[in-house]
Formats: C-alpha cells, structure tokens, sequence
C-alpha cells in the first residue's frame, strides 16, 4: 500500500496497536530496553504493516476516529497482555521452589517485573528470556500479531464481556504448569523430610534443625543442578502457553 496524506489515519491506527502490544509484550516490554528503541521500533513495525495491508476504514466525524482508536488501543494492550501474562508462572513456580528449599527469605528486585523475587524466580526467569531470544520465540510473537491484521481488520475488534473466562482458563493452567515445574524439587524435599523424621526417631538428641536446613539447601541446589538440562522443557511449556493465548485473546476479540 503506498503512503499517502489520506493513508496516514490508517498508520495511525496502526501504530497505535502495534506499540500498546509492544508497551505490555513478552521481551519487547522490558523495563531496560529504551523507551526511544521501542518508539522506533513500533513506528518501523507499522509503517511495513502498513506497505504490505490494504486496509480501509470508515469513518465520518473526529469522535468515530477517536473511538477507532481507543479500540486499536485495547486490542493491542489485550493481546500483549495475554501474551505476556504466562511469564509470570516462573514467578509462582520460583517462590513454591524456594519456599522448600528454604531461599524464601532471600529476595532480590526483579528489574524485569520490578516486584520482589526469589533466586530461584530470577533463574528460571533470564533462563527462559534467553530460550526466547536463542529459539526465535520473539520473532515468532511478530509474525503472530502481525497476522492479527488480517483476522481483526483495523476498527472491526469486538470487546466482549465474557472476556473474563479466559482469565479463568489462564488460572487453571497457571497452577497446573507451575506445580509441574516444581514437581522435582517437591519429590525430594519430600524424600529429605522423611529422613529427617527417621533420624528425630532414632537419635531425638540430635538437632534436627540445623541439620535439616543445611541438607535442604544442599538438596535443593543438587536438584536445581540437575534441572538445568530440563529447562528447554519448561521453556516450551511456557511458550505453548504464550502461544495457546494469544490465539485465545485474538478469537475473543474477532
């Protein structure tokens, strides 16, 4: 589509779209990534959007095109939203890992969700940015919203109140995927847990706490050791499921 005075409405359409999914999406939302690169990089995402669409809107008066905005807007901020909401397993299955490993009271600030987290959290947190990055994840992100153009034509999206459910889907999965990822460090905290109840029995002289901590936490690095190799696997868990709703998030707004 070639660039014209009567085409920049419908650039700015784009636009607005394009950088609300890039202010809330996996990756390109990063807290260190300049405000000026994600500016230009939105600006460089619509402007070929805009080249290789043949989008028309309709539109009368200021107050339509202003409602046509507010609709981008949303659209963008939904499905980025919904995109990047599955990142925050890692959060929940990091704060389960160290609560039974016993790193629960070390908290450090994660600069990527500035909230308080775990050393566990922040571990599996980069390791799985860096999957995203090494496997292309991110690239793929851009092709799948591009092509939300294409399903939801600028001003055609649909806000509907039953939006919510895919929430509530989202939470079952949350839990689901989380305690699968902790599940390995569960199993042995239980193990250790048992042979410490043994040992109370058979020596009640000795101090199970002291000893307890210590073994706990030189079971659970031992563990997180051997997870290492799993972390593609938890990788592609968490994809699948960026995956899974962002193709949610575009059926509900079509």
């Amino acid at each position: 589509m070639t660039f014209t005075v009567e085409g920049f409405d419908v650039l700015l359409l784009i636009l607005v779209r394009v950088s609300t999914f890039v202010f809330v999406a996996p990756f390109f939302s990063l807290p260190n990534v300049p405000f000026r690169v994600k500016a230009g990089f939105s600006f460089i995402f619509a402007l070929i959007i805009f080249q290789v669409s043949g989008t028309n809107i309709q539109y009368s008066t200021v107050i339509e095109y202003a409602i046509l905005i507010m609709k981008e807007a949303l659209t963008g901020l939904i499905i980025g939203f919904f995109t990047n909401v599955s990142y925050y397993i890692l959060n929940f299955a990091g704060q389960l890992m160290d609560m039974e490993i016993g790193f629960s009271m070390a908290n450090e600030f994660d600069p990527i969700t500035r909230i308080e987290s775990t050393i566990t959290s922040n571990l599996y947190s980069y390791s799985v940015i860096l999957m995203l990055l090494v496997t292309d994840m991110h690239l793929y992100i851009l092709k799948a919203f591009a092509d939300t153009f294409q399903i939801i034509p600028l001003g055609e999206a649909h806000i509907k109140s039953n939006m919510y459910l895919l929430m509530v889907d989202f939470i079952k999965n949350y839990f689901i995927i989380g305690f699968r990822i902790v599940l390995p460090v569960f199993a042995a905290m239980l193990i250790v847990n048992t042979i410490l109840a043994i040992l109370a029995k058979i020596a009640p002289q000795m101090n199970m706490f002291v000893i307890g901590f210590q073994l706990k936490i030189f079971t659970g690095l031992l563990i997180l050791f051997l997870l290492v190799k799993f972390l593609p696997t938890v990788s592609g868990f968490i994809f699948n499921q960026m995956a899974d709703m962002m193709k949610a998030a575009v059926r509900v707004l079509e």
